[in-house]
């Protein structure tokens, strides 16, 4: 084998490796999906989630299904509003959001609760034009976290009720 093959060999082998490690680290949107992050995209989101989530390896896959966000001003992303999606029939399953939903929603006038037979519970974010940007499963979340997360993502200026 002459230097040139040897470098290409090297190459390839160093190419492989990285994206074995690479592989490691993100996870496919599918996979994603199925962890409950099917909107939560910027890496910044994640820090503020594992703020309030102190489950490491929640914030673990959150970080793995994130896109890096270096620009400071992507981190302070809001939205006009938000529509809380559950199924009516599943609540009883998920007494967190029942409390938000009972005690506190009414704290967010640009949150509405929309019940979906056979959804699991998420955070449908909206944009100036009410329509669907992003969606955040929140079957884990804590009352508190629900609370915060809106207050931190959705502008109460809105007239969206």
């Amino acid at each position: 084998m002459n230097s040139a093959q040897t470098l290409t060999l090297d190459l390839i082998l160093l190419l492989s490796l990285c994206s074995l490690v690479r592989g490691d680290q993100q996870l496919n949107p599918k996979q994603c999906e199925d962890l409950g992050f099917t909107g939560l995209a910027l890496c910044s989101d994640c820090n503020t989630f594992a703020e309030y989530v102190k489950d490491q390896e929640l914030v673990t896959d959150c970080r793995k299904c994130c896109v890096d966000d270096t620009d400071d001003s992507l981190s302070k992303v809001t939205y006009s509003g938000a529509i809380l999606e559950v199924c009516m029939r599943k609540l009883v399953f998920y007494p967190e959001v029942v409390g938000f939903i009972e005690e506190e929603k009414d704290q967010f006038p640009a949150v509405k609760v929309q019940y979906a037979y056979s959804s699991p519970p998420k955070l449908i974010l909206l944009d100036e034009d009410g329509h669907k940007k992003e969606t955040i499963r929140i079957d884990n979340w804590k009352r508190e976290h629900i609370r915060q997360f809106l207050k931190e993502k959705v502008r109460s200026n809105s007239s969206a009720s």
